[in-house]
């Protein structure tokens, strides 16, 4: 075991020892399991079989996997019970080979177990004693003479024990019950089993009864000691119990537990047959009666030997003593009740064992480099147990590591062909090299042996890896410090000589490098420039590779040039292998007879490798000299060997068993643990069949254990154990074993697709949490049930379903295990789902599963980064996207790119980050909800800022392709289905077919000499037609890219020109066919594609000009000159009818046929349009015009909607819109003077025009509702000359003028456009104390109306001035505004409407009481006034003038600011009634008013103190002291709602956080200068904005950042990608709107975990439907709403007149509560009904 830490403490000594010793390469000072903590929780279960079957059962059901959850989440480790007993026939629990395996798992469980390793129950029974399965000779002989002394008959074991010559010395071996049972082999049949199950009963109770008392005997005779006779007469569970309690430390006995279970006068029930598996019973004189001998061992055992364990010890044991029924005697309810118990005191007890010695270790989870050395070496350790030759190649190397001091040093090379040992020998190196040096040096040395297998993790394969791990390793260990690792491989590679020069002769270094081969041919690692050749006399680097592979050895050959440096392992002589045999068989004590030897010989004299020695050991060690051996006994070849070697496991594990435990091992990426393969196996139904095909009353849970001991048992040596992660994984030993198992069990593909889809269901976790999984299988009953998947199961039915479907106890995958939910960042990774999941995923095609289980999974992107795996994690969503081709995920990509600076840096803030760059397209991209859902749903445990509408501009670059050095040469460009592949042609007669992503050349075709002059595709992408300047047609086959056919197009007899005297003017493609016709002709030649020649000629009125097919290509319209149409019928080339357009002059330029409308729309080349019916195709009809000759600039481009609603028309000054419902103008949008459209195409739902100019090198994206132009994307390669748009994927094409191709995403550029903009920087935010609205200020006439729910503008109100106040009404219904034309407005915003304005004053400032009765508009030259917002009438002039006002709670006092005065003037007599005076000539610098307490003023000035002044008393309550120069650059002052703190800020990096009460000042540092600071209304959280220090690489501006006043903790940062210019908070929810320098805004939400009640707050806003609905939220229209053009009040000096056709009537103030008139009543219930009225008003209070 390897006790380590808890994460964020120190380590302790041990630890940093084995720390070190780990990075030295002293691999004789590491324990065996290299694992801090120990590999796992494993638990050996010892009990009696037949008596604990029901408790066993229990707790395997119930407990094991609560307790294995709770080790995976608190400590990161598996829990594993290991209960040989559970899965095998009963007649099997006596079995030799089943006894040696347990004792054998045993002492494993005792040394490796991190946690609790010993469990016992014993009960009543001792239980039967074994029998032997070997005895030597001489003992057997003895024992043989006894039993015949004795009076016994001995003809039974003497023909079920044969003499064995092969053991060492000989021995007698029990024979297999397989070869003495003839029957036995017919296992098919149940009768047949059970008569052999009766048979071994019989005959195994009489060996037993042979032995006891010929052993008896022996030990009373003294012939025998009471070590050997107890081997014959203990049972199991008392040399169990022996073994793992006696001779302990109390210390480790603190890991063990025994439960008893007595039960009460037992005796009394001896006669009831089901009481015999609960005790020993013996029948004796037609009696049943308790075994008294084996009762008197169990006493000994259970009432003396335990005792005297617990006297010395801590061990726990308990005792339980049940009670029979009298009838019954122990019946199964008394058996429940002790189960019960059982269970809840085995959970608690495992829980404070595993408590108490398991330490949570977060070492491996965040130091890469440390879990890298442990892993190579683990398998170092692994590897060199296996060495068994003490061949010369060994001595050479440990001369060439010994110091010398002479000649110069290069790198050692071992070479060797596949299993000649190069792996075995440096593992034996690498384990020696450390001791080796120390010999040598003396004790004091310090030598570094370094060792790396090369493909054996995932960072040994790449040469930037391995030299950077190497480099951080060599620092480690020569204290180096380095800053930073560079980043470029030149650089690195000089870092890792510079670092071998920091050795020395105390200190010198080794390198071993296993597997050159395995290197990728990245950076040219194969080439080898990167190895240092000439090394520091303290250095040696020791190499292997094959002699064949990749040029490798060659290339060594060719830089170092001594032969002494090469060692090549070849094949040994045969007397070498004979030699190594025989050493190896006399290690197990064994041998082969000299007739055996000469098939042995024969073998080697074929093979000698030592892969194939090993395979000979492991097939003759059980060999028995009285079996025939013959040459066909040994294979020739190591191939053959492996293959037998997995076959012989086939009677031990089962056939499909053994072919899938070795498949899923072969297959997964990094090997598989015990735990896993045991998981994985219960969830393949194949499997679980085989292995319970003899059940039927059992369910099938679990694969018993006993068939991985024994499949581990068989390949010992070849499935190796590896540590990585704290997880022990089984992989095979070297590649060779890994090709043959791939060749025997991963050949069928169905069989493969079927593994690779249960592997990714596991580590998804579909199974788990007690779901159950059907259990199919070729049963007759299973198989009578109905399908899984069937409609309208019956009550029946259903039951038969849940009958074969069984919870296989799969355990939770998350994506980390969270051992404090209030602590998230301190967790367990699960490593193995990260490592498995997307290679299994992306193998069985599961890409829904991938695209939401892994990639838009928050909890794995976060983890991930959080780990420091940015980069591997972009490389997953980029080979999901190459399977996938979903364009979200290359958003995602490069939307992660963007943040990596800050992401890392500060992992916590990624959802937010994210979230405010994804949800402004998540309405064009919507497979990124989910993304958005999960940063919901976890994001707030590491960032408590939630952005609810982010106003971020899309950032976004596209896909760019070099096609040629000038646009010029690029004739034709067209979009596929596959959205990164075009096919360009070239005027030079090249046709290519590109990947743009990855910008490579698919395919290519040349129509050289002839040039091109246009392609075409036709709609199913199987043709591709090419037109050239031969008047040839040429027709390929666009997937295998070979011509078809050629056609030469030449005019008809009808032609007015000759024949051949034209080029092609221009051709169209329907379904089949292929149209063409040549300049100045009228004919249209038709070609059938599937022949490839002409059907007929189209011959029409005048010149041909366009041809547009109907789209099911039935119909062809040939445009003519004159402005004419004709239709033909495609499939008889039948003249169905001709149509002219009144505008006769010009001639039809463009085509558009609206088969959905039938109708068919003609466009010449002055604009004008003719739409004509076609439902009656041999008459069409005109229903339709537009003379659009006014416009004398021409067609561009034309486009038709997706959905046929609209027509766009780009004409070179302007771009038009025709609704085709109505045939109207919808929009218009003109060009700027002096500018030229070149193209112009829709969005996929029509709400935006993208377009380009002339000489420009920007796309615009234009809103069709608001005519606002929304994005400029520039292109970088230069001006845009063309733009092609692809209707397959909503992608646009651009060509520019260097020939460069870009590719923009339409959805994307149109997200853009749901960012609302008021146009010019947001001055001032108003919010409503309830409501869900935004009203925003920009220095304009306009006060603008925001929904806070979708970010839209919702209604514009417009004024005749500047605005420049604005304040509600508390339901937000009246709207108070005044601007700089001395104007006051009141508006409905419901409505929109303006109820009055007053005219005559400029108002400084705006209020309205909290009853939401009246107005105060301060000015700060004429007197204020206060009057009534129902009437307009004034209550009161206000003769001061006040700053910093505001109304007190009760609506008694405006509160304010008068140079060196606080005053307090009535809301009723405009008088001051109190005020406080600065004495010596000190100001008010700045006021508040307290929201809890109403009559407290808290005010600073300018002699540095804060006063705290009673209203009511008129006095200062308290004082408080400011530092000097404290408020010389005061920034903001605010107060908590209860008055107890005041936060301060002064222009710098610094929070100020006075408390008023102790007049302490605590000061809290932020990341940058506060530029702004809001409390939140209840005082918990303070909200400030401050401009970042450092450079950011994602061009962030600011920080939002969310501070938690109780603990002065930072609980959320976002940045602002903006440059921010007002910040506000909302009064009901802790709700944050920001508005931005561009007239947009952005509305945040904190979400603060330790606020639980706060958590639901997300799901229920309603910003979240934008994506929480599948249906796309259609944008509401924006209202414009005018202020009223005359005044219905002017205010005078001290009096207000009226108009007369004001809504207000004039009357004088005494009368003012008088019954109002009709007018008067219209506006005072206009405002009446929208304020919310009181109970006590003004008028009440007069």
């Amino acid at each position: 075991m390897w006790a380590a830490g808890a994460g964020g403490r120190a380590a302790c000594p041990r630890d940093a020892a084995l720390r070190r010793a780990a990075f030295a390469g002293n691999l004789a000072a590491l324990p065996a399991h290299l694992v801090p903590g120990g590999r796992s929780v494993r638990v050996f279960i010892s009990a009696n079989p037949e008596d604990t079957i029901a408790e066993r059962s229990t707790l395997r059901e119930h407990v094991y996997p609560k307790l294995r959850e709770f080790c995976r989440e608190n400590y990161g480790l598996e829990f594993q019970v290991i209960d040989l007993y559970w899965g095998v026939k009963a007649d099997e629990w006596d079995s030799p080979e089943l006894q040696k395996t347990r004792m054998k798992l045993l002492e494993d469980c005792l040394k490796s177990s991190a946690g609790p390793c010993f469990v016992g129950l014993l009960g009543e029974k001792y239980g039967n004693i074994r029998i032997p399965g070997e005895v030597e000779s001489a003992e057997f002989e003895m024992i043989l003479d006894a039993a015949v002394e004795a009076k016994l008959e001995t003809r039974i074991i003497e023909e079920w024990y044969c003499r064995d010559e092969n053991a060492v010395p000989p021995a007698y071996y029990l024979r297999p019950k397989s070869e003495m049972l003839k029957s036995f082999q017919n296992t098919m049949e149940p009768s047949s089993n059970s008569m052999n199950e009766n048979k071994w009963q019989d005959i195994s109770e009489e060996i037993k009864k042979i032995f006891k008392t010929a052993v008896k005997l022996l030990y009373e005779k003294g012939k025998m000691k009471h070590s050997q006779a107890k081997r014959y007469l203990s049972s199991a569970i008392e040399d169990e119990l022996d073994f793992a309690l006696g001779k302990q430390t109390p210390a480790f006995l603190k890991k063990c537990v025994c439960y008893i279970r007595k039960i009460a006068n037992i005796e009394r029930f001896v006669k009831i047959p089901e009481m015999g598996k609960y005790m020993d019973v013996v029948h004796t004189a037609g009696k049943f009666l308790r075994d008294p001998e084996a009762h008197e061992k169990l006493i000994k055992l259970r009432d003396e030997f335990i005792p005297t364990i617990v006297a010395s010890s801590n061990l726990r044991v308990y005792t339980s003593v049940t009670h029979c029924d009298m009838k019954l005697g122990y019946s199964q309810e008394v058996e429940n009740h002790y189960i019960e118990g059982l269970g809840k005191q085995f959970y608690e007890d495992m829980i404070d064992i595993i408590q108490a010695t398991v330490q949570q270790n977060f070492d491996t989870e965040t130091d890469l480099l440390y879990d890298e050395v442990l892993q190579h070496s683990s398998l170092c350790k692994t590897y060199s147990t296996f060495y068994e030759y003490r061949c010369e190649a060994l001595n050479i190397v440990h001369k060439y590591v010994l110091p010398s001091k002479i000649g110069h040093i290069n790198p050692l090379i071992i070479y060797g062909g596949p299993c000649t040992g190069k792996t075995l020998l440096l593992a034996e190196v690498a384990k020696k090299a450390y001791s080796w040096l120390q010999e040598e040096m003396g004790p004091d040395s310090d030598p570094v042996v370094i060792i790396r297998f090369l493909g054996s993790t995932e960072t040994s394969i790449d040469l930037k890896n391995i030299l950077q791990s190497i480099c951080e390793q060599l620092a480690v260990n020569y204290r180096c410090l380095v800053q930073s690792y560079p980043k470029k491989i030149h650089d690195l590679r000089d870092l890792f000589i510079n670092l071998l020069n920091e050795s020395s002769f105390h200190r010198p270094l080794v390198i071993i490098f296993d597997a050159l081969e395995q290197l990728t041919d990245s950076d040219d690692a194969r080439k080898l420039w990167w190895l240092p050749i000439h090394l520091p006399r303290s250095v040696r680097i020791i190499l292997s590779t094959l002699p064949n592979k990749h040029g490798i050895l060659q290339k060594l050959r060719c830089l170092i040039h001594e032969e002494d440096n090469y060692i090549e392992l070849t094949a040994r002589d045969r007397k070498m292998c004979s030699q190594v045999l025989k050493h190896q068989l006399l290690r197990v004590k064994r041998k082969v007879t000299s007739g055996q030897q000469i098939y042995v010989n024969e073998a080697f004299s074929k093979c000698t490798l030592p892969m194939f020695v090993n395979l000979t050991f492991r097939e003759v060690k059980n060999w028995r000299s009285h079996k025939d051996v013959d040459e066909s006994s040994l294979c020739i070849t190591v191939h053959e060997s492996i293959e037998q070697l997995f076959w012989s496991l086939e009677s031990k594990c089962g056939s499909r068993l053994l072919s899938r435990a070795l498949g899923y091992i072969t297959m997964s990426k990094s090997g598989l643990s015990e735990m896993e393969l045991e998981d994985i196996l219960a969830l393949d139904n194949s499997v679980m069949y085989e292995v319970s095909e003899n059940i039927r009353d059992g369910n099938p849970l679990r694969i018993p254990y006993v068939y991985i001991a024994r499949l581990k048992e068989g390949l010992q040596g070849y499935l190796i154990e590896r540590q990585v992660k704290n997880v022990t994984l089984l992989l095979w030993a070297n590649r060779h074993l890994h090709l043959i198992a791939q060749k025997l069990y991963l050949n069928n593909e169905e069989d493969l697709q079927e593994m690779h889809t249960i592997m990714a269901e596991y580590f998804l976790g579909v199974w788990s949490g007690g779901r159950r999984k059907p259990f199919y299988s070729n049963d007759q009953y299973l198989n009578s049930c109905p399908a899984r998947d069937s409609r309208g199961l019956n009550e029946e039915e259903k039951h038969c379903m849940d009958q074969i479907a069984f919870d296989r106890q799969a355990p939770d995958q998350p994506w980390v295990f969270q051992c404090n939910p209030l602590e998230p960042d301190i967790f367990f990774i699960n490593h193995r789902k990260m490592t498995e999941l997307i290679h299994h995923l992306t193998r069985c095609g599961r890409t829904d599963d991938l695209l939401y289980g892994v990639i838009m999974n928050f909890s794995w992107l976060y983890t991930m980064i959080r780990i420091g795996q940015f980069d591997k994690a972009l490389s997953d969503i980029e080979l999901a996207y190459t399977y996938s081709q979903e364009k979200e995920l290359k958003f995602l990509a490069s939307t992660l790119r963007s943040i990596k600076f800050k992401v890392v840096k500060y992992p916590g803030s990624l959802s937010a980050e994210l979230q405010q760059r994804l949800l402004p397209v998540v309405s064009s991209l919507p497979k990124l909800r989910h993304l958005l859902l999960e940063c919901d749903k976890d994001g707030p445990k590491y960032c408590s800022i939630v952005p609810l509408h982010s106003s971020m501009d899309v950032t976004y670059s596209p896909e760019r392709l070099p096609l040629s050095s000038s646009c010029m040469h690029v004739t034709e460009i067209l979009p596929t289905f596959n959205p990164s592949t075009i096919i360009a042609a070239l005027e030079n007669g090249s046709i290519s077919t590109w990947d743009v992503e990855t910008r490579q050349l698919l395919r290519q075709i040349t129509t050289s000499p002839s040039v091109i002059i246009g392609m075409k595709l036709t709609s199913d992408e199987r043709y591709l037609v090419v037109a050239t300047t031969n008047n040839t047609l040429l027709i390929y086959d666009n997937i295998n890219s070979c011509l078809l056919s050629e056609m030469e197009i030449k005019g008809s007899k009808h032609c007015g020109l000759g024949g051949g005297s034209s080029f092609i003017n221009g051709f169209t493609l329907s379904v089949n066919h292929a149209l063409a016709w040549l300049e100045a002709s009228k004919d249209v030649t038709v070609i059938d594609l599937l022949y490839g020649w002409p059907l007929y000629h189209f011959h029409c009125w005048y010149e041909v000009t366009c041809v547009q097919c109907s789209p099911d290509g039935v119909y062809a319209f040939c445009g003519q000159y004159l402005n004419t149409t004709t239709i033909f019928h495609l499939g008889s080339g039948e003249k169905l009818a001709t149509v002219t357009s009144e505008f006769s002059g010009g001639f039809v330029k463009f085509l558009l046929i609206l088969d959905k409308a039938q109708e068919m729309v003609m466009v010449d080349s002055e604009g004008s349009l003719s739409v004509w019916s076609t439902e009656e195709i041999t008459n069409p009809q005109l229903t339709d015009d537009f003379d659009c000759r006014r416009d004398d600039s021409e067609v561009v481009s034309i486009e038709l909607s997706e959905d046929q609603s609209a027509i766009l028309i780009c004409k070179a000054l302007s771009i038009e819109l025709l609704d085709t419902h109505v045939w109207k103008v919808a929009e218009k949008f003109r060009a700027k003077h002096n500018e030229h459209f070149i193209s112009a195409v829709l969005s996929k739902n029509g709400n935006c025009i993208i377009a380009s100019m002339e000489n420009t090198s920007a796309i615009f994206v234009w809103r069709r509702d608001t005519g606002q132009c929304m994005a400029s994307l520039q292109e970088i390669s230069g001006t845009i000359v063309r733009l092609i748009k692809s209707n397959h994927h909503n992608m646009l094409l651009s060509l520019s003028t260097s020939g460069v191709l870009s590719i923009w995403d339409i959805d994307i550029i149109t997200a853009m456009s749901n960012i609302d903009k008021s146009g010019k920087p947001i001055q001032r935010l108003v919010l409503p104390a309830r409501g869900e609205l935004i009203y925003t200020l920009d220095g304009s006439d306009s006060v603008h109306k925001w929904n806070f729910s979708t970010g839209y503008i919702e209604a514009i109100f417009k004024h005749e001035g500047t605005v420049e106040n604005c304040v509600l009404t508390t339901s937000g219904e009246i709207m108070v505004t005044s601007d700089d034309k001395c104007s006051q407005y009141v508006w409905h915003t419901v409505s929109g409407e303006n109820i009055f304005r007053i005219n005559g004053q400029k108002i400084s400032e705006l209020m309205i009481t909290h009853n939401d009765q009246f107005v105060v508009s301060l000015c700060e030259q004429n007197a204020s006034r206060v009057w009534r917002l129902a009437t307009g009438h004034r209550v009161c002039n206000i003769l001061v003038a006040l700053q910093n006002a505001f109304i007190t709670t009760a609506n008694t006092f405006v509160v304010g600011m008068a140079k060196n005065k606080v005053l307090a003037v009535s809301l009723w007599t405009g008088s001051i009634t109190k005020k406080f005076c600065c004495d010596d000539g000190a100001s008010i610098v700045d006021v508040k008013l307290i929201p809890d307490c109403p009559d407290i003023i808290v005010f600073i000035t300018s002699t540095e103190t804060v006063n705290i002044w009673s209203l009511t008393e008129e006095v200062i309550c308290r004082r408080v002291q400011l530092p000097t120069n404290f408020l010389k650059n005061l920034e903001d002052f605010e107060m908590s709602p209860n008055g107890k703190l005041g936060i301060i800020t002064r222009g710098d990096e610094n929070i100020n956080v006075l408390d008023l009460h102790s007049g302490k000042l605590r000061v809290v540092h932020a990341p940058g200068v506060i530029w702004r600071q809001r409390l939140s209304r209840d005082g918990r959280y303070l909200v400030y904005i401050c401009f970042l220090n450092e450079d950011d690489d994602n061009g962030a501006i600011s920080s939002l950042i969310v501070m938690r006043l109780a603990d002065g903790k930072n609980i959320g940062a976002c940045s602002l990608y903006k440059t921010p210019t007002f910040l506000t908070l909302s009064q009901r929810h802790l709700n944050i709107i920001i508005g931005f320098d561009d007239g947009s805004i952005g509305t945040y939400t904190v979400v603060d975990r330790v606020d639980a009640a706060l958590k639901i707050k997300i799901a229920t806003s309603n910003s979240r439907q934008i994506f929480n609905n599948t249906t796309q939220v259609i944008r509401p229209k924006c209202h414009n709403y005018s202020f009223k053009v005359t005044a219905d009040c002017i205010w005078r000096e001290s009096t207000e007149v009226f108009a007369r056709d004001s809504p207000i009537t004039v009357i004088e103030p005494e009368v003012s509560e008088a019954t109002p008139t009709k007018k008067h009543n219209y506006c005072y219930e206009k405002v009446c009904s929208a304020i919310d009225c009181r109970g006590h008003s003004f008028a009440a209070d007069n």
